[in-house]
């Protein structure tokens, strides 16, 4: 039996439901002679992905959110069938992937905008025998108890969704802990309160890296120190418009290739805003690698 050209896997439960409603019309001009197969459970994407490429599929497309690509990219990866192209639809209640691949354009005009197949940059993390790569963002401390308090939460999407969860995080979880972080050859320990490595520009819906590139080989960073609350407070605003201040000591923001961090305390690690591990689970080391060009995805 041949396989079809492109296979599309979709969480009907992206987008708070959004997605099982969307799927058939955007499928009519996005994909018609798409194979469709439908998520039962975290990290059935994964499986779905190897499964896909191991029939030929020569385009999976992740339907859904931030966290359906995030599934479908590691399945695609752990192939390691680097001609497969990964496609986006978003349907999802976070769509920063797909922001950073420029489909919005695309995705208003119903696909009469072309897309182009590029290789584009992964990163990869490891620590405590766990590894796990991610296309968009990572973050630690903070920013990991902002996606965990996200999935609370079942009335909102998008930004409004993410703001709640940030306060919510501040009130519930806010820590800053030492923590010995090294960039490349640069390493210092100092309070620790969040820590984004991303690949593309938004994290949460916070566009907090709007200069990075998905080809540069580097990852962009904002290093987040002891702030108050209240200062959290009052940089929310620019926060959400990517508009941080640029000359406070205690957010510090550059590019790198590689990240280690280390701590006395257990870690929160998010990738993708799927949990590469919980404070639960004991792991105090994490280092973060870039994987130049890893991935061919669809973008404008």
């Amino acid at each position: 039996m041949t396989a079809p050209p492109a296979c599309v896997i979709y969480n009907p439960h992206a987008g708070r439901g959004r997605a099982r409603k969307l799927i058939d019309r955007v499928r009519v001009w996005a994909g018609p002679v798409a194979e469709l197969v439908a998520t039962e459970g975290p990290g059935h994407g994964v499986e779905l992905a190897r499964a896909a490429t191991e029939r030929g599929a020569e385009r999976v497309i992740a339907a859904g959110g931030d966290g359906t690509v995030h599934e479908v990219a590691n399945g695609l990866l752990q192939a390691n069938r680097p001609d497969t192209i990964l496609g986006v639809w978003p349907l999802g209640s976070s769509n920063d992937y797909a922001f950073a691949l420029g489909l919005d354009r695309w995705w208003k005009a119903e696909g009469k905008v072309p897309l182009t197949a590029t290789a584009v940059d992964v990163g990869r993390i490891t620590g405590a025998g766990r590894e796990a790569f991610f296309v968009n963002c990572s973050g630690v401390g903070f920013n990991g108890m902002v996606a965990f308090e996200s999935r609370k939460i079942r009335w909102l999407r998008s930004i409004p969704l993410y703001a709640l969860a940030f306060l919510r995080a501040m009130w519930w979880h806010y820590q800053a802990p030492a923590l010995s972080v090294r960039f490349d050859d640069r390493e210092a320990t100092r309070p620790t309160l969040a820590l984004t490595v991303n690949v593309g520009k938004k994290e949460g819906g916070f566009p907090i890296t709007l200069g990075a590139k998905l080809d540069d080989g580097r990852f962009d960073y904002l290093h987040v120190a002891d702030v108050s609350r209240w200062e959290l407070v009052r940089y929310l605003p620019g926060l959400i418009v990517g508009k941080l201040p640029t000359n406070h000591p205690k957010l510090v923001s550059g590019t790198t290739s590689a990240v280690r961090v280390t701590g006395h305390t257990p870690l929160c690690v998010h990738a993708d805003g799927e949990f590469f591990c919980k404070p639960a689970d004991g792991v105090t080391e994490a280092t973060f690698e870039m994987l130049p060009g890893r991935l061919r995805v669809e973008l404008i």
